[in-house]
């Protein structure tokens, strides 16, 4: 393996780093309120794609636009409580909201780390320009490997295939001209019915040479909203096998087996992550996780950022409540989330380790830190 690279093959991309947070998990083990590590978010709902497989149409709440003095405070907030890293993805596109380049250069200013995932149509070379040195990594959403198919399932014009490739292209030119820090990636979507699109996208990538690409699991609804048959993962094994032996010294492949493997079940009977990761919705709200942003979940809405500061919503009792609630016997994921979250590992892991099933690692930290 090459030494050139060494940060690529240290990056954890199917678990959780919470572990290697043990003064902040021994605060929150001692009731203390803790300030989230990642705040998964996004600047507006909107999107210019209209993916099949978008969890953001069950995601449905009243609020409100995130202007630009928002999104700052929210920043700025933020840093102050001691947020690691903000990640602008969650339930809508923020590279189409004019203040995005400002916002990202703003937050790394405040020395949080940032990144973001992107269907990457409009990160054309001059925007690259501007926010590559300040991102931790830029993540491409790319859930198709031919041309058709790739327009088909992300409900957009096959030109825009083309356009994003070019995006690619450019970034990694400027990142080697530049020799910058941000790792960049190609993520692809999988559901089990489009499993002819995998080794298309494998060779795809292996072309464009991102520092990595990703095959991950298609997230569902408690109502199974998308209709995603889990059971089916298991058909693409030798898929996903032949996609990972695709990699070589300066390129990753790699397939979030995790994720995919568990069909959706959870072994856990705790919420403990929200504490350690949370999401903002586009329209402002403050939610545990975004399965609960819907408007049926109210009971677990915290607080909206376009009307009241984080750092006061994070502060406040119902903060507090909500989170308690769902630490507590009261609430059970196994039975009452959908398949799959962004909390899903982080959960895992602190629900063993509180069990005493597993130990807090040892030895030198991930890269990603901020990024549970």
């Amino acid at each position: 393996m090459s030494s050139a690279l060494p940060e690529l093959y240290e990056l954890i991309l199917d678990g959780s780093k919470v572990g290697f947070y043990p003064d902040r998990i021994a605060a929150w083990q001692r009731g203390e309120k803790i300030a989230p590590i990642t705040i998964d978010a996004a600047w507006t709902r909107k999107c210019n794609y209209a993916c099949e497989f978008c969890y953001a149409q069950m995601q449905a709440s009243e609020g409100h636009v995130i202007t630009k003095q928002v999104a700052f405070d929210f920043l700025e907030d933020c840093a102050e409580i001691g947020v690691k890293g903000v990640s602008l993805i969650s339930d809508g596109e923020s590279s189409i909201v004019p203040f995005y380049a400002e916002s990202i250069e703003y937050g790394a200013r405040l020395g949080l780390q940032i990144g973001i995932g992107t269907n990457g149509l409009v990160l054309r070379k001059p925007l690259l320009e501007k926010i590559l040195p300040h991102l931790t990594y830029l993540r491409f959403n790319f859930s198709g490997g031919t041309r058709e198919g790739y327009a088909r399932i992300m409900g957009v014009d096959p030109s825009w295939y083309d356009q994003v490739i070019q995006n690619i292209t450019d970034a990694m030119a400027i990142k080697r001209r530049d020799n910058l820090a941000c790792t960049i990636n190609m993520q692809l979507v999988c559901d089990p019915k489009h499993g002819d699109e995998l080794m298309p996208f494998a060779s795809l990538a292996k072309t464009l040479r991102p520092d990595y690409a990703i095959v991950k699991h298609c997230a569902d609804d408690s109502d199974h909203t998308l209709g995603v048959d889990y059971t089916h993962y298991k058909d693409l094994q030798k898929t996903f096998e032949a996609m990972e032996a695709m990699s070589d010294d300066t390129f990753r492949l790699t397939v979030k087996w995790n994720r995919i493997k568990d069909e959706g079940k959870r072994t856990y009977a705790r919420c403990y992550g929200p504490p350690f990761i949370m999401q903002l919705s586009g329209n402002g709200l403050i939610a545990p996780c975004g399965f609960l942003f819907n408007e049926q979940y109210k009971a677990f809405h915290i607080g909206n950022i376009c009307h009241t500061r984080w750092r006061d919503i994070w502060a406040s009792d119902r903060y507090t409540t909500v989170m308690a609630y769902l630490a507590s016997s009261e609430f059970d994921p196994r039975s009452r989330c959908g398949p799959n979250c962004l909390q899903d590992r982080t959960n895992d892991f602190l629900y063993q380790y509180t069990k005493g099933t597993v130990a807090l690692p040892t030895g030198q930290a991930p890269a990603h830190l901020g990024f549970l």
